[in-house]
């Protein structure tokens, strides 16, 4: 069998001829052996691809269910949402004995103004893809649907109340916990604080199935 030439290079200068030859054979299991490579490598491509895909996200804002193929714009944002609400006391559950009302009220404030920068950053190229028109939407939903019912129904009652309550001489040396309890309605404010903390969490759990592809 004779061998088949798969590369001649010759040069003038100094005088130099490189043959490299090989028999059909050799050439056959190279061309297998790529094929194997390369059809590995697609495969685990395609493996990639499905592990970002998030088949039932429940975003926490009623009964919503979304299919979601996230884009690498969609899991940085996920990524600075879940962030934002794993180092504030907003996505973690509130402890009301310990924690101070007024501070949570703060808390979330800022994330409002945090998600809607975080929304901004996102390029006008992929306003356009269905799972970051999904992303984006779901962040607004968590600020008018999750968030400012809550804090237009109870934030200025409490506030203007804890004001006046705070400076009241017997007050001067009471804890901020203990000051709080005395609000009338500290059990309608807690329940429904409570269940915006619930839905807050659902949504930082689906930011991080997102940045993480799916994975819990």
């Amino acid at each position: 069998m004779q061998p088949i030439t798969i590369f001649d290079i010759h040069i003038a200068q100094p005088e130099l001829k490189l043959v490299v030859e090989a028999h059909a054979g050799v050439l056959a299991l190279i061309a297998i052996g790529l094929l194997v490579v390369f059809g590995f490598r697609a495969i685990r491509g395609r493996r990639a691809l499905q592990q970002m895909e998030i088949d039932e996200a429940e975003f926490g804002i009623g009964n919503a269910k979304f299919k979601l193929k996230p884009n690498w714009t969609d899991r940085q944002v996920a990524y600075a949402i879940w962030v934002e609400l794993s180092t504030r006391k907003i996505g973690i559950p509130i402890d009301f004995e310990n924690d101070v009302v007024v501070d949570v009220y703060e808390s979330w404030f800022n994330f409002f103004s945090v998600t809607r920068e975080l929304v901004k950053t996102v390029p006008i190229s992929r306003v356009t893809d269905a799972s970051t028109q999904r992303i984006i939407r779901l962040s607004v939903e968590v600020l008018n649907e999750g968030l400012r019912p809550h804090l237009t129904c109870w934030h200025a009652r409490f506030r203007r109340w804890y004001g006046n309550e705070e400076a009241k001489a017997e007050n001067l040396l009471a804890d901020p916990q203990d000051i709080q309890l005395k609000y009338p309605r500290w059990s309608e404010l807690k329940a429904d604080m409570a269940e915006v903390n619930e839905r807050l969490i659902r949504y930082r759990n689906t930011m991080l199935r997102i940045v993480y592809g799916g994975a819990e």
